[in-house]
């Protein structure tokens, strides 16, 4: 594995934090077992939008809703 820095001078700590979370990273992936979700895909999944409720017309629905400039 290389890492190679692009950009600012990090101290011998930084990279070697930096290097410790890559490692841990790289050691999950390859535990997860086969057919696993990654972390990836549980963010972008859209049933994690739909959990939530969503605003209901009713005498209040006016103060959900978005009036630019107010």
């Amino acid at each position: 594995m290389n890492i190679k820095v692009v950009r600012g001078n990090p101290t011998p700590e930084e990279l070697a934090a930096a290097l410790a979370v890559v490692r841990a990273r790289a050691a999950a992936a390859e535990t997860a077992p086969p057919g696993a979700p990654s972390a990836r895909a549980a963010w972008s999944d859209p049933s994690r939008l739909a959990a939530r409720r969503l605003p209901q017309p009713g005498p209040a629905a006016w103060a959900r809703t978005y009036w630019p400039g107010a």
